[in-house]
């Protein structure tokens, strides 16, 4: 396939997925937001459901996007921390076990230990910077652990030889007490965790941050660790050049472990104030010399996380006017070109984590784009791709994709 001209563009909006929500009229954020692009891909084209989640896996993004490129989980899948690594260029040895380490924000009450924020109120990464750069001389840390400032609230430690240990997600247990898993006195990481307390609690940065009403980076949070997987490339796999665009470390040290070009977009945050238009813009100049583009926009999985209803309405309209919206209109200066829109998994506002059910996605290829037929006029939405009966499942997603027309 390498000779094909064809140019291929992936949008994964993070989360995008949810379930009725009673202040919507019980409907979804993707029913109630204004998506004429997306509607228009699910109507010329096929819209259907993509189980992104492996049964019995964690239904998290690294897992979900793994799958949407076309490489199984259950066989490559060894962590979400050394994927991350990879992308910020930590290069790990065989015995090196990687850690996510989140800045976090605890509430500590007399009798519970409750998660505030597991993004410490979404904090900076200059912010962020100043905390583990003090954390990293001021911790202690045996010769064999080690730690990386990432970005924003994400980043990672390295432990040699690690303890093999269970953690959880700080996301999954938002505003839940979880003093039932940092008394587990057994457990090194909760050693490691508590001891960056007391250094959080009196930085000065921290200080000023609750003065201004914000939420403190008050403790680090050490999750999703594994040993570097060994994946092929994806052009070995497709035949095609590609790259990809996020502002979140795991996505793009997933594009690189698969041979991705990471390209890098002016303002890219992984909030809900990123830059859409860049991510778009950035992806049609790379498509002039390649063939395929995965744009990944976190957005509205942050909005699930926060449950932000009107904050996952508008990263939702975002990704359609300024992303999808910008690309249709940019591939028309190519030969021949396909689109897929789709959300990695659910993140569901009255849950505030993710779930692991076949998620949305529409696709649609050039000659299905301009058919000026009238086509039955259907929403990209849950409802409707439930209603396709269409569910795929390990790579028939991204095969089907390719022979899109």
């Amino acid at each position: 396939m390498s000779d094909i001209k064809k140019k291929y563009v992936i949008i994964v909006g993070d989360g995008m997925a949810d379930y009725p929500i009673p202040q919507l009229g019980d409907k979804t954020p993707l029913e109630v937001a204004k998506t004429p692009n997306m509607d228009m891909l699910a109507s010329k084209g096929k819209i259907g459901r993509f189980l992104s989640i492996p049964d019995g896996m964690e239904p998290g993004s690294d897992i979900a996007n793994m799958s949407i490129l076309g490489y199984d989980p259950e066989k490559y899948h060894t962590g979400r921390a050394p994927i991350e690594a990879a992308s910020m260029g930590i290069e790990l040895d065989c015995a090196d076990v990687a850690f996510r380490m989140n800045l976090v924000c605890l509430e500590f009450k007399a009798d519970s230990i409750i998660m505030k924020s597991h993004s410490a109120g979404e904090i900076s990464t200059e912010e962020a910077k100043k905390l583990v750069d003090f954390l990293q001389k001021n911790m202690k840390l045996p010769d064999n652990i080690k730690i990386y400032p990432g970005v924003a609230y994400r980043h990672i430690l390295v432990w040699k030889d690690a303890p093999s240990v269970k953690t959880i997600p700080p996301h999954d247990y938002l505003e839940q007490d979880l003093s039932w898993y940092l008394s587990d006195t057994d457990n090194p990481v909760v050693a490691l965790i508590k001891s960056s307390w007391k250094l959080l609690k009196d930085h000065p940065l921290n200080r000023e941050r609750k003065k201004k009403g914000l939420y403190e980076a008050n403790s680090i949070w050490l999750w999703g660790q594994g040993k570097s997987p060994r994946l092929p490339s994806f052009k070995d796999r497709f035949g095609l050049s590609g790259g990809i665009i996020s502002a979140v470390d795991l996505i793009k040290g997933l594009g690189k472990l698969v041979g991705l070009v990471p390209i890098h977009v002016e303002g890219a945050t992984g909030y809900i104030d990123t830059n859409y238009k860049g991510k778009a813009q950035k992806a049609l100049e790379f498509l002039e010399d390649h063939d395929f583009v995965f744009i990944h926009v976190e957005a509205p999985d942050e909005a699930g996380h926060n449950a932000d209803i009107e904050g996952k309405i508008y990263a939702i309209e975002k990704i359609d006017q300024d992303v999808l919206g910008v690309i249709i209109d940019g591939l028309s200066s190519f030969d021949d070109y396909a689109v897929l829109v789709i959300s990695d998994h659910y993140t569901p506002i009255s849950k505030r984590t993710h779930t692991a059910e076949p998620a949305p996605f529409a696709c649609a290829g050039k000659n299905q784009l301009l058919n000026k037929k009238d086509s039955k006029l259907l929403k990209f939405c849950e409802k409707e791709a439930i209603s396709s009966g269409i569910v795929y499942k390990g790579d028939e997603l991204i095969l089907s994709f390719l022979r899109c027309s």
